[in-house]
């Protein structure tokens, strides 16, 4: 794999921790991982009525996942289940080249479109945060 897809703006994303960790008493916690490459991304979600409140993610994985599940962790606040629902096909699609990326900051992926093995670990945290909303 080329090195070329860890951009330094993926790089500084992966590691910013503004909403890394556990969040205690929440109401929503969802883990999930990629049996392909053993990324494993944990979403924890305090909700008011049906819109996320507080996002945090325990993420151990590539960089890929890393920065992907750093920027739904910053994203995922103010969302419903239906945004947070949309986001999963918004991005496939992005990755596959047929949109725009559904939040600007995306657009750091760029690279990653032409490496399809690697569109699942973008993808697992924009699931999990999906999942973790269903009812």
């Amino acid at each position: 794999m080329s090195d070329a897809i860890y951009n330094e703006t993926i790089v500084r994303t992966a590691r910013d921790r503004s909403h890394a960790g556990r969040l205690d008493g929440a109401d929503r916690s969802l883990t999930r991982d990629n049996p392909l490459c053993g990324d494993r991304v944990t979403l924890d979600l305090r909700l008011t009525a049906d819109k996320v409140a507080e996002a945090r993610h325990k993420t151990r994985g590539c960089l890929l996942t890393e920065a992907a599940a750093t920027l739904v962790a910053q994203h995922a606040e103010g969302l419903d289940p239906a945004a947070a629902a949309a986001l999963v096909p918004a991005a496939r699609a992005f990755l596959a080249g047929e949109g725009p990326p559904p939040w600007p900051e995306l657009a750091m992926f760029e690279p990653v479109r032409a490496v399809r093995s690697r569109h699942e670990c973008v993808l697992l945290p924009f699931e999990t945060l999906a999942e973790a909303l269903k009812d």
